[in-house]
C-alpha cells in the first residue's frame, strides 16, 4: 500500500480561527508587517543595503551603475514575479494573488527560480558585481527550489523564507567582512521577528512554517557563498 501526498489548497481550521484571538490593532499591525516586509520586497531591501550602506560592497561604482543594478533586481526579483502572479491569477490559474493554498503556490515558485537563477546568471558572468550579491541571488534561487518541493508537505512561510534569506546574507557579512555588522544584522532580526509573529497572528502559517521557511533560507544562503566563493 502506497502512501499519497495530498496538496491542499485552504488553510486549515486552526490556522483560520487564530486571527479571532487577538485585538484589532494587533491584526493591523500584523497586516501592515506583513505588506511592507512582502517576500517580492527583501531582494530590493538587500540590494539597497548593499549599493548605498554598506561601505565598500559597491565601492568602485558610479551613480548611475548603482540605478543599473537596482534596476535589474527590481526587475527580475519583483517585477517579473509579480506580474507572473497577477497573469495567473486573470487566467484562472490560482485562486487568489495572496497565495493562500499550496497549490496556488507551485507555479509562482517555479517562476520566481526561473527569473532569481537568471539574475544569477548575469550578475555571474559579469565579475566586477560584488561577490555579495551574486551569493544572495543564487541563495535565493535555491530558498525558492526548496521552497517548491517543500509545498508539497507544508505551506512553509514565503516571508520567513525572504526574511531568512536577508539574516543569512548578514551573517555571512559578518563573518566574512571586517565592517560591523552587529546594528544591520540586529535590525534584521528584529524586523523577522515581527514579521514572523504577524504571520502568526493573522492565521496564515503555524509555527513549524516559520521556523523551516526561516532556517532553511539561512542554510541556502550559506551552500550559495559556499559555492560562490574561491
Amino acid at each position: 500500500m502506497t502512501d499519497t501526498v495530498y496538496i491542499s489548497d485552504k488553510p486549515s481550521r486552526e490556522e483560520h480561527d487564530q486571527p479571532a484571538l487577538y485585538p484589532i490593532w494587533v491584526r493591523l499591525a500584523a497586516k501592515c508587517f506583513s505588506y511592507i516586509f512582502h517576500p517580492l520586497f527583501i531582494p530590493v531591501y538587500v540590494a539597497i543595503f548593499l549599493l548605498y550602506i554598506h561601505p565598500s560592497a559597491f565601492s568602485g561604482f558610479g551613480d548611475g551603475e548603482r540605478r543599473q543594478t537596482l534596476l535589474i533586481i527590481i526587475l527580475n526579483l519583483v517585477f517579473f514575479p509579480l506580474i507572473t502572479v497577477l497573469l495567473l491569477k486573470a487566467l484562472g490559474f490560482i485562486e487568489s494573488i495572496y497565495l493562500r493554498g499550496q497549490k496556488d503556490r507551485i507555479i509562482p515558485y517555479i517562476a520566481a527560480g526561473i527569473f532569481y537563477f537568471w539574475a544569477f546568471t548575469v550578475f555571474r558572468q559579469q565579475p566586477h558585481y560584488p561577490m555579495a550579491l551574486t551569493s544572495f541571488v543564487l541563495g535565493a534561487f535555491l530558498a525558492a527550489s526548496l521552497a517548491l518541493i517543500l509545498n508539497i508537505y507544508m505551506k512553509v512561510s514565503m516571508h520567513a523564507i525572504g526574511l531568512g534569506g536577508m539574516v543569512g546574507l548578514l551573517l555571512i557579512l559578518a563573518w566574512t567582512n571586517n565592517m560591523m555588522m552587529t546594528w544591520p544584522l540586529a535590525l534584521a532580526l528584529l524586523i523577522s521577528g515581527f514579521v514572523c509573529t504577524s504571520r502568526l497572528v493573522m492565521g496564515a502559517h503555524l509555527p513549524k512554517d516559520i521556523y523551516i521557511g526561516f532556517l532553511s533560507a539561512i542554510a541556502m544562503q550559506f551552500i550559495a557563498y559556499a559555492y560562490i566563493s574561491p
